[in-house]
């Protein structure tokens, strides 16, 4: 004879218990529609009382490539490979700001959502993977600024500069794909970290301004190379996302399948990390926190 517990078609069975490899892919895609409305959520609340609205995703980019443009461009004359420098750095800074958006936000998703955390069961990760998708909108607003400026450069071209889009534009998907997994393993690892050691969420602040130097963003990975610390630069994984990039827009920078395969190998063995890590955070973060 069956016991209750044996006997009912339960729906749903929560278990105190599981193994630390146990990611729960599956109760994730069950609750794509909470994930839906958490990146609903994080548009309307971020923006419902601001007057510019969705136009400050227009005004960072342009007054730091504008600022970028002028200070290493002009000031210090570091080389932009023969391209425009508004162009150059707009797409350095584009790509960029996804990927640190995703690493700044998720870092913060077991303090920010600890009420909501103590009170209701969900998958744990669907919380960080609204922040990726919701800052693909943000993202995409910056792009079609990228594509404006190029279609005026291409009109209006300035002298000795020229730029060409790639095949290499047939792996942008890819690219923004590897920015948000690398994002949110990074992410995820530091907010794992946080609820022990708090001193993590002051250094993530500016420890992305400090990636951002050595990331090909005001230089390009050719200029490094010359100077002979282009070993260092290539070790970081955006490095070569951000030449790809770059090549895929512009047709300049360091592309090849051993830059973005290191890439891509770092980002998955990272996210990797980064999913164990949060699950088994997770369980048991309310007591510490």
């Amino acid at each position: 004879m069956k016991n209750s517990y044996e006997s009912n078609d339960w729906d749903l069975i929560i278990k105190g218990q599981t193994s630390l490899l146990d990611l729960n892919f599956k109760d994730v895609w069950q609750y794509r529609d909470l994930l839906i409305l958490f990146v609903r959520r994080d548009f309307v609340s971020f923006y419902k009382q601001t007057i510019l609205g969705p136009v400050w995703f227009f005004i960072q980019p342009i007054f730091t490539t504008i600022v970028f443009s002028f200070v290493f461009g002009n000031l210090a004359g570091i080389s932009t490979d023969g391209l425009p420098k508004y162009l150059f750095y707009l797409t350095g800074i584009t790509s960029w700001n996804y990927f640190s958006d995703c690493l700044s936000k998720t870092s913060t998703v077991f303090r920010d959502n600890a009420n909501i955390f103590g009170k209701v069961y969900f998958p744990r990760l669907i919380m960080p993977l609204s922040i990726v998708v919701s800052n693909l909108v943000r993202f995409g607003v910056q792009l079609s600024l990228l594509i404006t400026m190029m279609v005026y450069f291409y009109f209006f071209p300035i002298a000795r500069t020229s730029f060409h889009v790639t095949y290499g534009l047939f792996l942008f998907p890819f690219l923004v794909v590897l920015m948000a997994l690398l994002g949110l393993g990074l992410g995820l690892i530091i907010t794992a970290m946080t609820t022990k050691y708090r001193d993590l969420t002051f250094l993530v602040t500016f420890g992305v301004q400090l990636l951002m130097y050595a990331t090909p963003i005001i230089y390009p990975l050719s200029y490094v190379r010359e100077k002979g610390y282009g070993k260092f630069v290539e070790l970081n994984p955006m490095s070569g996302i951000i030449e790809a990039f770059r090549y895929a827009f512009l047709g300049k920078g360091d592309f090849s399948a051993g830059t973005l395969g290191y890439s891509t190998l770092v980002t998955v063995i990272i996210l990797f990390i980064g999913i164990i890590i949060y699950n088994k955070t997770e369980k048991n973060f309310v007591d510490t926190i």
